[in-house]
C-alpha cells in the first residue's frame, strides 16, 4: 500500500480527519460564558461556510444570560407536547438502523450514569430542553 502522505492534498485530509476525530456530542457545558471576542471569531469563520452562489442564506442570533434562560424555560414548557421538526422523524427504525440507534442511546445514557433506569433516562432526556446547561445559544434561521 502506498504512503498517503505522498498524494497531493494529503495534509488537508489529515487536517480534516483531525477535525472529525475531535468531534463529540456534548451532554454538559461549563457555566462560564464565552468571551464575546471568541463568539465573534467563531461567527467570522462560519461566514466561510459554502452556500449556493455564496448567498449565505442564514441569520444567526446568539443568546446569553437572561435570554438563554427564557428560551430554556420556553423549551421546558413545551417538552411534553408533540415533537415538531423541520424534517419529519422516521416512523420506525428497522434492522441495522434500529440496532445502531439502540446502541447509541444505551451508550449515551450509560455515559451520564443513568444506564437502564427508565425514570432517570426520562429525566436526562429533559436536558435537551435545558440546553445541557449551555450559557449561550445560537439560533440559526434561513
Amino acid at each position: 500500500m502506498s504512503d498517503p502522505a505522498q498524494f497531493p492534498g494529503a495534509s488537508s485530509c489529515d487536517t480534516f480527519e483531525s477535525v472529525l476525530n475531535s468531534r463529540y456530542s456534548c451532554r454538559a457545558f461549563r457555566p462560564e460564558p464565552l468571551e464575546r471576542a471568541l463568539i465573534e471569531r467563531i461567527l467570522s469563520l462560519a461566514q466561510r461556510t459554502p452556500s449556493w452562489c455564496n448567498a449565505q442564506p442564514w441569520q444567526v442570533a446568539i443568546t446569553s444570560g437572561a435570554g438563554t434562560e427564557r428560551l430554556r424555560e420556553g423549551f421546558l414548557e413545551g417538552a411534553g407536547g408533540a415533537r415538531r421538526s423541520d424534517l419529519p422523524f422516521p416512523e420506525t427504525y428497522v434492522g441495522v438502523y434500529k440496532e445502531r440507534r439502540r446502541a447509541c442511546g444505551l451508550q449515551l445514557y450509560e455515559s451520564v450514569g443513568v444506564g437502564g433506569d427508565r425514570q432517570a433516562s426520562a429525566k436526562q432526556s429533559l436536558e435537551n430542553y435545558r440546553l445541557f446547561g449551555a450559557p449561550h445559544l445560537a439560533v440559526v434561521t434561513t
